[in-house]
């Protein structure tokens, strides 16, 4: 079965390989175009490689070799069609850092912890799930610790415009490469990837309309038995537990459309009018949720956001609302805020709301905000927060359960300090918490036959348990919620 299925794509690719062009290789009459608009956009999403060595699958005629060469110290790049490699060898063997070889990824073999970085555009929808599952297991082994994969493929359905006699290629949906890259391990089985970032091709969107251009950057990373209550990743418990699709839903239906935390539209345009928004602004949205808040900093103040969430489950929801709110101004990616990197002053706006419970080192994060920040750059941050301790029996088991780092709204304003911000507002809104979930749990009792049939009588019964719990836990002093709002200074001129 896999001798066939390699027999296939040898034929498709004989068929669309003959003069070696960047249309063949891209399979669209806007070849030229596409490539000059998204070669820079793809170069920008990479790590640091400088003096780092890099692994090339799928090169092609290439189309991104001689970048990552100008990059890296060496670079292997691979394809296993041999007139695509004379192509790339006659436009790019003049540099002297790369090596260049004909091979199948399939039957691929190559010294263990040799690469800083692997780098594959289009190679993985031309794979059998099998393939794939192997093939990730062989790039944990190729990479040394800490190391990066970089990859990009066609999901849904065909990009190209080109006619094909057949197509054996595999369009899968993100969630689908998200399983299967995350879920294999290293022969080992110490390592495995998780996802740094993973988000649409945006040039695709701009010349085409189309989303389904997407690509991802994986780290290798250890794998910790047991470490995310029985689940490879913390991406995989978030999707699973708390977050799956019908939850995320359940939880809208209370916060108001488009939102997933407390107060939904309310509570975001008040804290959003603190921080003076203007046009041309850029904003990140840490933790996302499904975007609401994000369509609304758009459409109200005019300023560009891009909304990032670890939960692959909503960003898919909140790309599907996209569609339909047509604002340009917003972008969503799947994003670890502890790994995602960007350059200095990148955003004028760091926001989040009710996400930050998740990270266990919280001064390290905001070490991170700090440096995407512009000077002068503003911080708003609501999150889950606890009482002084000895907590409640009942609160700790809460805790325990979710997997919540919580601290008190003081650690968590002297955490800013410490990071670096200025004018740090660190408050204590449960009060307003417990308003806000009164309010909620009227309006859930008075939509209860609505909400049974728009999801069941034990989903009811979740959230008006879940709702009462969380007032409970706050009378006894325990859960706490915090509004915190920071700035960046701005440069000193020396």
């Amino acid at each position: 079965m896999a001798d066939d299925s390699r027999q296939v794509m040898t034929q498709f690719w004989e068929e669309h390989s003959q003069d070696a062009t960047v249309e063949e290789m891209m399979l669209d009459s806007s070849a030229k175009l596409l490539s000059l608009e998204e070669k820079p956009e793809i170069i920008l999403l990479l790590p640091s490689l400088d003096g780092h060595s890099v692994l090339e699958l799928g090169a092609g005629i290439g189309r991104f070799t001689g970048h990552l060469a100008k990059l890296a110290s060496h670079v292997t790049a691979v394809d296993f069609m041999q007139n695509f490699i004379e192509k790339n060898r006659e436009d790019n063997g003049f540099r002297g850092n790369i090596t260049f070889l004909q091979a199948d990824v399939t039957t691929l073999d190559l010294p263990k912890e040799s690469f800083d970085f692997i780098f594959s555009n289009w190679l993985f929808m031309y794979l059998t799930d099998a393939e794939l599952l192997a093939l990730t297991q062989k790039m944990l082994g190729w990479l040394k610790p800490g190391g990066y994969l970089f990859f990009r493929e066609s999901c849904f359905f065909q990009s190209g415009d080109k006619q094909r006699t057949f197509n054996p290629t595999v369009y899968r949906t993100p969630a689908r490469y998200n399983l299967l890259l995350t879920s294999a391990t290293s022969v080992s089985g110490d390592s495995g990837f998780e996802i740094v970032m993973s988000r649409s091709v945006q040039t695709y969107i701009k010349l085409k309309k189309n989303q389904n251009q997407v690509c991802w950057l994986l780290q290798k990373v250890p794998r910790v038995p047991d470490g995310h209550q029985g689940y490879n990743t913390f991406q995989q418990f978030l999707d699973n537990q708390q977050y799956s699709r019908r939850g995320i839903l359940r939880y809208e239906k209370i916060f108001g459309e488009g939102f997933v935390s407390t107060g939904g539209l309310e509570t975001t345009k008040e804290f959003i009018s603190m921080l003076n928004l203007r046009p041309g602004q850029s904003v990140i949205d840490v933790g996302c949720g499904i975007g609401g808040g994000d369509f609304y900093m758009a459409k109200t103040y005019g300023v560009e956001v891009l909304g990032m969430d670890l939960s692959s489950n909503m960003v898919e929801i909140a790309m599907e609302r996209a569609i339909t709110e047509k604002t340009p101004l917003v972008q969503f990616e799947i994003g670890d805020a502890t790994r995602r990197s960007f350059s200095e002053a990148s955003f004028d706006v760091v926001y989040s709301r009710d996400t930050i419970l998740h990270i266990n080192d919280k001064e390290a994060l905001f070490r991170r905000f700090f440096s995407w920040l512009k000077p002068g750059g503003k911080l708003l941050i609501t999150d889950y927060c606890c009482g002084e301790r000895p907590w409640s029996p009942v609160f700790q088991e809460y805790v325990n359960q979710r997997g919540y780092i919580l601290y008190t709204p003081k650690e968590y304003g002297q955490f800013l300090e410490k990071a670096g911000f200025v004018n740090v507002q660190a408050q204590d809104r449960t009060e307003q918490f417990v308003n806000v979930l009164n309010t909620e749990l009227s309006r859930t009792q008075d939509i209860k036959q609505e909400f049974i049939e728009n999801f069941s009588e034990e989903d009811y019964k979740y959230i008006i348990d879940g709702w009462n719990e969380k007032q409970h836990r706050c009378s006894l002093g325990d859960q706490r919620w915090g509004l915190f709002y920071a700035e960046k200074p701005m440069e000193t001129i020396s």
